[in-house]
């Protein structure tokens, strides 16, 4: 390429492109009159209709049918009925749509970390590259043609394809087939536009990849809906989203780091479990067909992680995925992602000091300071020391009356009552003090707050404090108004065990649906002897919730979502 054409012919793209033409417009979606198996059917038989039409020589205008008179509103609308005939036509003229491999050589980062600020405006290079991306604009000027591809990471970069350089053929079908959202291949050499861009001035192109489906519009937010029924959408078109799958995965490549550094050893325990217990939780019910048997999804691991302690396994953990058939809001859903761990002759204090290093070294691991910068720009300190309250001390203080563990359940009713307290169905000593605690404090902890010694009756897993009778030795931990882990010294007395698991089964025959069942087969192992221990359980979607700033659905990348037609 000459020097004249340089200057004449490479510009770069716009901030904002003010020509961007395919928008997807927010529509109302209504329950379809037909099955499944026919919707899809339809489809199929719209698909046909278009490719033998583009087969019998119709031009791309003349198969497709924007009102679609004959298949009715629930077949394709225009745009993937035009997108649909292109795909036909690439086919007919022996031009692969999904081909198998490309002459891929370089990624859109690497080039941007070689080239980026080292070319003056109009500079050119003899390093040619092979590169991939989504395309997100397209100008066509004429003989040439400006793309933005963007990789899965978002960084973009500037194609040019240039009638001079690859032919008016190559260059007219390109503008007869790309669309915004297709996968692109192009090789050629870097340069730099006469504005600076950087590019890659094209010498072959080819379809990585047509997509069927349009974008949405890129430069306008994407509204709840779409970015929680579809989060690829979500990835494709918010840097936001992109970022929260990848702090994801390094807050859980950071928890099992600092796990490795104390020497915990992962395992996989059941997801399946003929006895849901480890938690207070109302549990997902299925049928295994091969043993005609009723199975809980399992909604903790502890039982199972216990075991392991029995068994020689002194420092274990799991990160696993947990399912509580409950209700759901910012920082609840029915599927979700725990990271249990425990540690023989440990207790509530040891595992306190570790879970306070889990969250303070994911910090710094993701975002590079224990403080934090929140989605609503907001700082938030996860460093220094944390603080600590006693649950019965700090109701008492509360309420300007004293109340322990001997406080009776009709005086507690009464006091609920007075202050307009929910009650449960299913009432004892311990549920009616945290109902109470919580009214006052619960949404109020905005720092690091460990609240300890919980009510014997609301923790049935736990060993009995050492010096405080009817309470046990129990933590939570509240961040920015809400309960993050939860930390225990372990109860390891069999015959505890049973008497905890008798209640709760006697609280589950009147009908609390949160109470465990008798659990034989763990007092077995209890019985064979567990070490003193201590324990965690920690929400993975919570602790990027307190991370971040956002909410449960838009930390878990796929979240459960009703369906419309339900």
């Amino acid at each position: 390429m000459t020097e004249q054409n340089t200057n004449n012919e490479h510009e770069a793209l716009p901030e904002t492109p003010a020509d961007e033409t395919v928008v997807v417009e927010d529509e109302e979606v209504t329950a379809p009159s037909m099955s499944t198996v026919e919707r899809a059917e339809l489809l199929l038989r719209q698909d046909e209709t278009i490719t033998r039409r583009i087969d019998e020589g119709a031009t791309l205008d003349e198969a497709i049918d924007p009102s679609n008179k004959e298949f009715g509103p629930l077949a394709h609308p225009e745009q993937v009925q035009m997108r649909v005939a292109k795909r036909a036509m690439m086919l007919k003229d022996g031009l692969n749509p999904y081909p198998v491999s490309l002459d891929v050589t370089s990624t859109i980062d690497a080039v941007r970390a070689k080239w980026d600020g080292k070319l003056e405006p109009g500079a050119e290079t003899d390093d040619v590259v092979g590169i991939a991306g989504r395309v997100l604009f397209i100008r066509n000027a004429g003989g040439l043609c400006f793309v933005q591809l963007a990789a899965g990471d978002g960084t973009t970069i500037q194609a040019m394809l240039s009638k001079k350089q690859i032919g008016a053929d190559s260059l007219k079908l390109f503008k007869q087939l790309v669309d915004l959202g297709d996968h692109l291949f192009v090789k050629g050499r870097v340069i730099a536009s006469k504005t600076g861009e950087l590019s890659v001035f094209a010498d072959e192109w080819a379809i990585a990849s047509k997509a069927l489906q349009p974008l949405p519009t890129l430069h306008k937010e994407l509204n709840e809906d779409t970015r929680t029924r579809k989060p690829y959408i979500g990835m494709i078109a918010d840097e936001r989203i992109r970022n929260m799958v990848r702090n994801r995965s390094k807050a859980v490549s950071s928890l099992r780091h600092t796990f490795e550094e104390h020497d915990f050893l992962e395992v996989e325990t059941p997801m399946l479990q003929t006895i849901h217990g480890g938690a207070a939780a109302r549990p997902f019910t299925t049928h295994m067909n091969a043993f005609d048997l009723d199975l809980y999804l399992r909604i903790a691991p502890e039982l199972f992680l216990k075991r392991c302690l029995v068994g020689g396994i002194d420092r274990v953990f799991e990160i696993n995925r947990d399912f509580r058939n409950e209700g759901v809001d910012a920082t609840h859903a029915p599927e979700f992602t725990m990271v249990e761990a425990y540690e023989a002759y440990g207790n509530y204090d040891t595992i306190a000091k570790l879970v306070k290093e889990l969250i303070q070294k994911t910090a710094i691991d993701v975002f590079g300071s224990t403080k934090v910068t929140l989605l609503d720009g907001t700082e938030y300190d996860f460093g220094g020391e944390w603080k600590q309250m006693s649950m019965y001390d700090s109701l008492s203080e509360a309420l300007g009356q004293q109340i322990t563990p001997a406080t009776s359940v009709a005086e507690l009713g009464a006091i609920a009552d007075k202050l307009g307290v929910e009650r449960d169905e299913v009432e004892n000593h311990g549920k009616l003090v945290e109902h109470l605690w919580e009214h006052f404090y619960e949404d109020k902890l905005y720092e690091p707050t460990f609240v300890r010694d919980f009510p014997v009756e609301t923790s049935p897993l736990v060993k009995a404090h050492r010096s405080k009778p009817g309470v046990v030795e129990k933590w939570d931990l509240y961040v920015r108004g809400f309960e993050l882990a939860t930390g225990y010294s372990e109860l390891n007395d069999p015959i505890v065990q049973r008497e905890r698991f008798v209640a709760q089964a006697k609280d589950a025959l009147a009908g609390d649906e949160e109470a465990c069942d008798i659990d034989e087969d763990f007092l077995e192992a209890l019985g064979v002897g567990m070490p003193p221990a201590g324990g965690m359980g920690m929400g993975i979607d919570r602790l990027l919730i307190a991370l971040t700033g956002a909410t449960i659905r838009e930390t878990i990348t796929f979240p459960l979502v009703k369906p419309l037609n339900s």
